[in-house]
Formats: C-alpha cells, sequence, structure tokens
C-alpha cells in the first residue's frame, strides 16, 4: 500500500474499491500496518452506510442507478420484478439476507414462475446484494432448465398467413418480421428510413415502467443494421405512408387468431426471425452475415435453427430405418400398409 506526503506534514493512502476512490489522511508519516488499518476501518464504514437499508430500498437505489443506461423495457422489467417479490424478503435489512433467504424466496417463486422468469429473479436480486453487500456469498439452487424445441414455421405456414394478411393492415408487418426484423423496430420504422429497396434499422419502440410507448436506440449495436428487402414491398410502403400505425400488440394478436383460423401450430411473431434464420442457413448464407442481417450479436438463435434442423433429419432417418427393418422382416408377406 502506498504512502504519498501530501504537504510538510500531510500524508494520504487511497484505494480504489468496488469502483470508487476512498482516501485516509494523517498528519504523520504512518507505519504500513497503521495505514492497512486506517484503510479497513475506512472501508468498514463505507459498507455500514447502508446498514439499515432494507432490501427494496436498495433495489429502488440499483434501479435509479441504472436508469439512464439501461433500456426503458428493462428498468420496465426490474420495476416489475420487485412488484412480484414477497412483502418478507423486500422488508429484510440488506445486512441481514442470507443465502438461505434468498434460496427460500427462490423456492416460493419457482411455485408460480418458469424456470427462465425465476432465473431473472435471481439475477436481479443477485445484482442489488452484490453492489450493497459485495462480501455476501450467494450460492442458490435453481430450478432446471426446461428444454424447449423452437417450433420454426413451414414455408406453407408463411405462405397461407401471408395470403391471409394480403390488403390488412398487417401484411406489411408480418412481411417484415419474415425478413428479421423485431416487433419493436417494425412498429418504429418510417418510410424515410427506406431508401430504394434498403431500409435503415436503428430504432425501436418499447414500454416503459409507466406503460407508455417510448422510440429508444435499437436492443444492442448489432441490431442497428441495413437490410434489402423486396422493391415492391418498399414501394407500397412508400405508397401508404407509413409502415404501421396500430397498436404493436395488435400485430401478435392477429397473428394468433390467424393461425387459428388456418389451423396452423401456434407460434408467436418472434418465430418468424428464426424462420428467417433457418431460411438462409438453408441457401447456405454463411452464419456471420445471417447474424448481421437479423441484428443478433451472439449465435444463440443459430444453434437452436441447426438444432431443428437436426431434430428434422433424426426424424426422417429414423422412418426410414423403420421402413428398412419392416421390409427386412415381412419381405413377401401381403401386410396392410395402414399399419406402418
Amino acid at each position: 500500500m502506498k504512502i504519498e506526503k501530501r504537504g510538510a506534514e500531510s500524508y494520504r493512502v487511497r484505494k480504489m474499491y468496488k469502483g470508487q476512490m476512498y482516501t485516509v489522511t494523517f498528519d504523520h508519516k504512518p507505519t504500513q500496518k497503521e495505514a492497512m488499518q486506517a484503510m479497513a476501518a475506512e472501508l468498514d464504514k463505507a459498507k455500514g452506510k447502508y446498514h439499515s437499508v432494507v432490501f427494496q430500498g436498495a433495489a429502488e437505489k440499483y434501479i435509479e442507478s441504472k436508469r439512464n443506461v439501461l433500456s426503458p423495457s428493462t428498468i420496465r422489467g426490474y420495476v416489475g420484478i420487485l412488484k412480484n417479490l414477497s412483502p418478507d424478503f423486500l422488508d429484510k435489512r440488506i445486512q441481514d439476507i442470507t443465502a438461505l433467504d434468498i434460496q427460500e424466496e427462490i423456492n416460493r417463486l419457482a411455485k408460480e414462475h418458469t424456470p427462465k422468469t425465476v432465473r431473472n429473479y435471481h439475477g436481479f436480486i443477485s445484482a442489488v446484494l452484490g453492489t450493497f453487500c459485495p462480501n455476501l456469498k450467494i450460492s442458490t439452487t435453481l430450478p432446471q432448465k426446461v428444454k424447449n424445441e423452437p417450433y420454426i414455421p413451414s414455408d406453407e405456414d408463411v405462405q397461407r398467413i401471408l395470403e391471409h394478411a394480403k390488403g390488412t393492415e398487417y401484411e406489411i408487418p408480418l412481411i417484415l418480421a419474415c425478413y428479421g426484423l423485431r416487433r419493436s423496430e417494425i412498429c418504429a420504422l418510417h418510410p424515410e428510413d427506406i431508401d430504394g429497396d434498403t431500409v435503415r434499422i436503428n430504432k425501436a419502440i418499447v414500454q416503459n415502467e409507466k406503460e407508455e410507448w417510448v422510440i429508444k436506440a435499437t436492443k444492442t449495436t448489432a441490431s442497428t443494421r441495413e437490410i434489402i428487402i423486396p422493391l415492391e414491398i418498399a414501394e407500397k410502403i412508400q405508397e401508404k405512408g407509413y409502415v404501421y400505425k396500430g397498436h404493436p400488440h395488435s400485430i401478435a394478436a392477429y397473428l394468433r387468431q390467424t393461425e387459428k383460423e388456418l389451423e396452423i401450430p401456434f407460434f408467436p411473431l418472434h418465430k418468424l426471425r428464426h424462420y428467417f434464420a433457418s431460411k438462409m442457413s438453408a441457401m447456405n448464407i454463411p452464419e456471420v452475415d445471417i447474424m448481421r442481417m437479423g441484428g443478433w450479436q451472439t449465435d444463440r438463435v443459430m444453434k437452436a435453427v441447426y438444432r431443428h434442423s437436426m431434430i428434422d433429419k433424426e426424424a426422417r432417418s429414423k422412418r426410414e430405418a423403420s421402413k428398412k427393418l419392416r421390409d427386412v422382416i415381412f419381405s413377401g408377406q401381403n401386410l396392410d400398409k395402414k399399419i406402418f
């Protein structure tokens, strides 16, 4: 630990801790032991600053500290988490919270929420306590992740849906979703963002904590991008003078009703982005280009698309193997083919 002279009879010791600089001054040159003891006392004082703060107060301070750097939808999610934590947990002093308290709260949440949601809750709790109680060791057992194989709509599904939507307010949004745009990006898009057949995507519309719809920058730096759409679609948007004027939720509601009417397996609007990735992959477009066009920062979606493709191949392989076995076992027999 470095001892700095600051004048004729002044010395100081400085230490960076959790992103904050702490300073202790002396009117004499301290020994290393004195400097370490004084700094330890200063850090203890700083740690005790929030001794009487309950979890809700700490969480609100944490959210406020992130307000200008996180998206409105993320802040909205944090506020929503606070509303669903138990009153007992919210009222606990953060200095009194133990790993067991966290585990009990997670156990309660796991009864009512999906594993993914519970993990989000735990991530928020851990972030708050990591900020205010950095020495607390958190070792929570979380519910096992559920492996969901994504349903990716078929070409026939998409064609029937788009034919059904032709001439409606939902035709353009659904087409753009098939070209990899998120709902938030579609609803924020304007004709001036389109030049010829090139679409510039640089903003999104999301809900803030007051349930208000606000325009913000795209989800990630990777989301800011340009894509190419059919010229006739671009011209249709320019002719209309807008992309979509309705409520963002109405697009998903229309899709769901259409799927019901056409007896198509249900899939949410977001799965049209997976359809986009799947079709690009089937056309041997390089993964890096697919990610760039879809605005993906990681290859998580691509892995899901590949897994879905492998499941289809495995199913076809099993059927072919079963047919070969049938031909061997029942060779020469006149069997009712409907059985197999």
